[in-house]
């Protein structure tokens, strides 16, 4: 944000009460303006006050900065200097600024509304609405204060590289050391001391067990009798993931069968110092409680801290009558939302690392006495399942289904099968080569399209929300309108929402972390859907449409 506007003359120096204001420009506060009325436009996810603050005063310094360039855009080819805005054009915008912001806050008002009333959202604290401007401004004087700093920079360097180099030269010499080692101070200083703070506060909470988790007496649990896997080693997700689930009681209740109890093995990032060797020590604990010799094997990908939906591996063991084994294993102490950001290298190592050992015993079985094999991850933990596979084929030929849940853009197989979808079919809705292995749903209920196409042999299967931000968020959004946006809108996303370059990707950004805040069914939030999908996939026998709902509120009590 530069502005190279010349100070106008004055008889003598500026008054003390305002000299910590940083002096404006009137293209750049028209920019800031129309950005800042922009984002109260409609995203994905409901926004509180103090968010939408955020949002606001970000798209104001990026406005800011657009309506300076353009300025001097402008200047240069009408070649004519800068003057000074005459009294009455800073009144125009004044008043402009309390019309157009006052329509756009009241819009912003309505659209928050109408997202919540499309997704059943009653918590609003309405009070936080009157902390929005206040933030805004805020957040566009640090922002606006910080491009200042870099501007000073800059051209102090210049000044010192004039002394050897042209002037034109140490113009731009000056703006790439500036701009390197402001890059450097973010990635190398902030950034990485920001990830190392959160890692260290986050392995204090992993020593952690969850209120109502106790070791397992089972033999059949990692970290239970006779386990390989001490239970202090789980970390707090495993200890969760191991120490609960439905038992043999539970589930018989439920199938009117007699059932097994599901076997689960887990190994914690204080189980072993590498991946590979993390994975060993969980394949071998589920070796040792008999988990390939159930009828069906799930390969459970985590997110971030270790996380695995209980909806997803429950839904999974009551569908297959307890018969059932499942394995994970932790990659990383930082949560999902973190980790989607900055561990993306650690989740391919481990999906790919986990997946390979309990393929490597499951090869040398005898092939009638093979369990079925499944693959399963959410989030960040779809992005690490699909890293063992080179494509459809793959993982027709080496699973027996596969559930992946919110895949992130940035997923490599998940974007292949969107962007060569066949000719017709939408981004929220693709259908891949006619839907004959892989398929895609936002409500598995209401069926797997293409109906009218034959899904034989192995099924994969993709859950997406519309309103899923973690599905949707790229840094192609700043730049790129993409074709999700365009297309007719999912049923939780309002039609008021349209593409705004640097807008929608800083209120896409501003979902995620709030992404799991909304109720089952919307964002990135998936329980209930857990059950028809993993009926589709696995294609157990004897379960009625009654029984399905019935396991729907086993797994996702109504609230």
């Amino acid at each position: 944000m530069t502005d190279d506007q010349p100070v106008p003359p004055s008889d003598g120096p500026a008054p003390r009460t305002h000299r910590w204001l940083p002096r404006l420009t009137l293209p750049g506060c028209w920019g800031a303006l129309l950005l800042a009325c922009l984002s109260f436009t409609p995203s994905l996810l409901p926004r509180g006050g103090v968010l939408q603050g955020l949002v606001c005063g970000i798209s104001a310094a990026i406005g800011y900065g657009l309506g300076v360039v353009a300025a001097f855009v402008w200047r240069a080819f009408a070649d004519r200097d800068a003057r000074t805005p005459s009294r009455r054009s800073w009144l125009v915008l004044a008043v402009g600024a309390v019309v157009l912001f006052g329509i756009a806050f009241g819009l912003g008002q309505y659209w928050q509304h109408e997202i919540r009333r499309l997704m059943g959202v009653t918590d609003h604290n309405a009070l936080t609405v009157v902390a929005c401007p206040f933030v805004a401004v805020l957040v566009f004087l640090l922002l606006l204060l910080a491009g200042r700093g870099l501007r000073a920079l800059y051209h102090r360097a210049a000044r010192l590289l004039g002394r050897w180099i042209g002037r034109r030269a140490a113009r731009v010499v000056g703006w790439v050391l500036v701009v390197g080692l402001a890059w450097a101070a973010f990635s190398g200083l902030l950034l990485s001391g920001f990830v190392n703070a959160s890692n260290e506060a986050f392995s204090l909470r992993d020593t952690e067990t969850p209120e109502g988790v106790h070791q397992p007496t089972s033999s059949l649990r990692s970290g239970g009798p006779g386990s390989l896997v001490p239970w202090d080693s789980l970390g707090r997700e495993g200890r969760a993931f191991t120490g609960k689930g439905p038992t043999a009681q539970e589930i018989g209740a439920f199938t009117r069968r007699t059932a097994q109890e599901p076997v689960r093995a887990y190994a914690g990032l204080e189980t072993s110092d590498s991946t590979e060797t993390r994975a060993e020590r969980a394949v071998a604990d589920l070796e040792r409680a008999g988990g390939f010799q159930r009828e069906n094997l799930l390969v459970m990908t985590t997110t971030g801290s270790g996380w695995v939906d209980p909806a997803a591996v429950d839904s999974f063991e009551y569908l297959g009558n307890g018969d059932s084994a499942s394995v994970a294993i932790q990659y990383s102490y930082l949560p999902s939302w973190m980790s989607y950001l900055v561990d993306q290298s650690k989740a391919r190592e481990a999906g790919r690392d986990l997946f390979d050992a309990v393929y490597d015993k499951w090869s040398k079985l005898p092939q009638d006495q093979r369990p079925r094999l499944f693959v399963a991850g959410e989030s960040l933990g779809s992005f690490g399942g699909e890293t063992a596979f080179s494509g459809e084929y793959d993982l027709r030929n080496r699973t027996a289904g596969t559930l992946f849940a919110g895949p992130p853009n940035f997923n490599t197989l998940f974007r292949e099968f969107s962007d060569d979808r066949d000719p017709g079919s939408s981004e929220i809705g693709p259908v891949f080569r006619d839907g004959r292995t892989v398929r895609f749903t936002d409500d598995p209920a209401a069926g797997m399209p293409p109906a009218d196409r034959p899904w034989d042999g192995t099924r994969v299967l993709y859950l997406m929300h519309p309103s899923d931000p973690i599905v949707w968020w790229s840094p192609r959004l700043a730049l790129t309108e993409p074709d999700w946006i365009g297309e007719a809108p999912g049923s939780d996303v309002l039609e008021a929402m349209v593409w705004i370059p640097f807008v929608t990707f800083w209120q896409v950004t501003a979902d995620l972390p709030f992404s799991t805040g909304v109720p089952d069914g919307h964002g990135h939030t998936y329980k209930a859907a857990y059950v028809d999908a993993w009926n589709a996939v696995m294609r157990p026998d004897g379960f009625t449409a009654q029984d399905l709902d019935r396991l729907r509120n086993i797994v996702s009590p109504p609230q």
